[in-house]
């Protein structure tokens, strides 16, 4: 039996990118949009519905959550892997990314939402099946803007840097129920929705600051997502791995 995959977010952008490789892969993927209902639609259907389904909700609502994985769990019977993907009101903007001084608190709250609120919820919405079962991976999808703030984006990577802290405790607790908890940090992307704003400047730069000299395809993060949600990660937990062509090393 193949595995199944929620993906949040995963409409258009890296998401998008991870469904194809899950699906290629051999996965069943859940399609989780927010606004983006056509588009999660089209992915849907360029991936055949016995392979994928789409399904709304705001990551940031508890209640909507809940009726998402209980929408997901009886359309394909259980969820194995969870991939928190979703970006909620963000874009890697240099030219127009806001100095710290002008920034305010509901910048930050914005990010922390998007964010850990959302995480949290996923989380624990899935969780109950993970642990009957005995088995489950939980994937966040960090950044490697914490490590090398090549552009300072204060709110998205303070919001992403406490992601590893949570990740790192929900690993430590849920790995005797065989729960599995890692995060995957890219680079800068090219090219995602998000990075659609980034001017050849700043990828040029980011190139030549790799070990590959280029800059990281979302399709070599999905590579790693699809990996991690294999059985072959199974001795692979509370780990954040970076995926940015050793722009950063650790």
């Amino acid at each position: 039996m193949s595995k199944t995959v929620l993906v949040t977010g995963s409409s258009r952008g890296l998401g998008a990118s991870i469904t194809r490789e899950l699906v290629q892969q051999g996965f069943q993927v859940i399609v989780n949009y927010f606004k983006n209902e056509d588009a999660a639609k089209e992915l849907v259907f360029e991936l055949g519905e016995e392979n994928a389904v789409a399904i709304g909700a705001d990551v940031r609502n508890r209640q909507e959550v809940d009726e998402l994985v209980k929408k997901a769990t009886e359309h394909f019977g259980q969820i194995d892997v969870l991939v928190n993907n979703a970006l909620v009101d963000f874009k890697f903007d240099p030219d127009n990314q806001k100095p710290f001084a002008d920034l305010s608190w509901e910048d930050y709250q914005k990010q922390l939402d998007g964010t850990l609120k959302a995480a949290f919820n996923t989380v624990q919405s899935v969780l109950p099946q993970f642990i009957e079962r005995q088995n489950g991976s939980i994937i966040n999808i960090g950044t490697n803007l914490y490590q090398n703030p090549v552009v300072p984006y204060h709110e998205y990577t303070t919001a992403k840097a406490g992601l590893i802290g949570f990740t790192r405790n929900i690993a430590a607790e849920l790995g005797q129920y065989g729960v599995r908890a890692n995060v995957v940090s890219g680079g800068l992307l090219k090219t995602t929705d998000a990075s659609s704003a980034t001017t050849p400047e700043v990828f040029e730069l980011i190139a030549q600051a790799t070990a590959l000299k280029k800059v990281t395809s979302p399709r070599e993060v999905a590579g790693m997502i699809a990996y991690l949600s294999s059985d072959k990660a199974g001795g692979i937990t509370g780990q954040n791995i970076t995926v940015d062509g050793g722009q950063t090393m650790n």
